[in-house]
């Protein structure tokens, strides 16, 4: 390779590195306009979750079929990209295949497992999109993965296949060019996938084969390259934040809900029970009750929108979805994130921010949709990645009832009488065991 060609390959780098570093600082600044939530507790129970939900997959095999062709993009994605540390000390050095001389046989086992990776890839590839585009499964065209989702996830897919081509093409024609003792090139015997197609090459000429390889080359390095800054635009984000995601997750039981603080304080200062407050300090001033827009939602709940995987398994499982109701626990999701990137953007180019007249709340998800959950945790339950659509619903309820008192009417009515009888129904106390005493005398008579 020649000096001007590795200063090319290392500005290409440079310019990739610095857009993912500008990508990242963003997606942090827009995380970080939730509140602070203490997610810092049982670190060895956060990890072994993280290794069996995130790096195991776990609750992706309650569908066996997707479960496998994921795993191989997954699996694919991790090991294959191992190769670009290679590339990377090749386009730096100018030399080729730099390991080979130094593993001997265990060159070739690695390259073989790489290929076999990438035709799994391929293979799984193909299908997912015959899945989302031929065969018409209900939780791939739902209304909000119309226009960009929708042509977003076919662009992944369509990069995959044509990356895990160029690889076997490059790899075929580089074996063919070693052959013919040309240049550099290091004669690699015994690559099984590679050698199925390297008879269509076989018998071009050194400098079209050379063109062909390097073409290859240069188009996986470049692609790998523009696929990870990509990603951090595309809902495959959950490739990178699918850990911290699930490190971060929710480790209580799913029927466990929090309490707000600052109401438990009301009610003790009520009863004459102290504040739950360190001592010597006053009750922090409330600011809003739930959740209006995206600075009112705690920072692990826009971490939960950024590492949204757009499966619509949530959505996909939820009964008032099933019903025809217009909850989507995606779609919810998928508002909170585009909510808090365009507060982001906004406060970055000096814009009004979170002031700009729209909220999470109204302009991005409707009352309607809030008020159709019926709090399952099915969605919660159904996500591969520990997302918690329920947390974010349950905020905006809090906000529609404590600051707009916007519920309904029959809300309304049990919420009085659980405030006045201790039930959702309006009978006295002293009355509750009524039937128990009923049950008693039937049973003397």
């Amino acid at each position: 390779m020649s000096i001007l060609s590795r200063l090319i390959f290392l500005l290409i780098f440079i310019i990739a590195g610095y857009i993912l570093y500008r990508r990242v600082s963003f997606l942090r600044r827009a995380i970080l306009l939730g509140k602070e939530s203490d997610r810092t507790d049982n670190p060895s129970e956060r990890l072994k979750v993280m290794g069996l939900v995130a790096f195991g997959q776990k609750k992706m095999f309650k569908r066996i079929v997707p479960a496998i062709l994921h795993l191989f993009l997954y699996i694919g994605f991790i090991i294959i990209n191992l190769e670009i540390l290679e590339f990377v000390i090749d386009g730096l050095s100018g030399q080729h295949r730099f390991f080979a001389p130094f593993t001997g046989t265990w060159y070739v086992v690695a390259l073989n497992i790489f290929e076999f990776l990438a035709v799994g890839t391929l293979v799984a590839s193909i299908i997912f999109l015959i899945r989302r585009n031929a065969i018409a499964i209900k939780r791939f065209t739902a209304r909000e993965l119309k226009g960009w989702p929708g042509l977003d996830a076919n662009i992944i897919l369509m990069a995959e296949i044509t990356l895990m081509i160029a690889i076997l093409v490059m790899n075929a024609t580089d074996q063919a060019l070693a052959d013919k003792g040309f240049g550099y090139y290091t004669q690699i015997d015994g690559l099984f996938f590679s050698s199925l197609i390297k008879p269509l090459f076989i018998d071009m000429g050194a400098e079209t084969l050379f063109i062909i390889e390097r073409v290859a080359w240069w188009f996986h390095i470049i692609g790998i390259l523009a696929f990870a800054v990509y990603v951090t635009y595309s809902k495959h984000l959950h490739i990178f934040l699918a850990f911290p995601n699930v490190y971060y997750s929710n480790l209580k039981p799913k029927g466990q809900m929090d309490n707000m603080e600052a109401v438990t304080n009301e009610v003790n200062m009520m009863l004459g029970l102290p504040a739950n407050t360190p001592e010597g300090e006053a009750p922090a001033e409330i600011a809003r009750f739930g959740a209006k827009d995206v600075n009112d939602l705690s920072w692990v709940n826009v971490l939960n929108a950024f590492s949204c995987t757009e499966c619509g398994r949530c959505t996909d499982q939820c009964p008032a979805n099933m019903t025809g109701k217009l909850l989507s626990p995606r779609k919810i999701m998928m508002d909170t994130r585009d909510r808090a990137e365009e507060v982001a953007i906004s406060i970055d180019k000096g814009g009004p921010g979170l002031e700009d007249g729209k909220s999470l709340l109204g302009d991005y998800i409707t009352k309607e949709e809030i008020f159709a959950c019926t709090s399952c945790n099915a969605c919660v339950e159904a996500c591969p990645v520990n997302i918690d659509p329920l947390a974010i619903i349950i905020e905006m309820r809090r906000y529609i009832a404590m600051e707009e008192s916007g519920t309904p009417q029959q809300w309304n009515a049990m919420f009085q009488n659980i405030e006045t009888s201790f039930s959702p129904w309006k009978f006295s106390p002293s009355d509750r065991f009524n039937w128990a005493d009923k049950l008693k005398a039937e049973e003397t008579k």
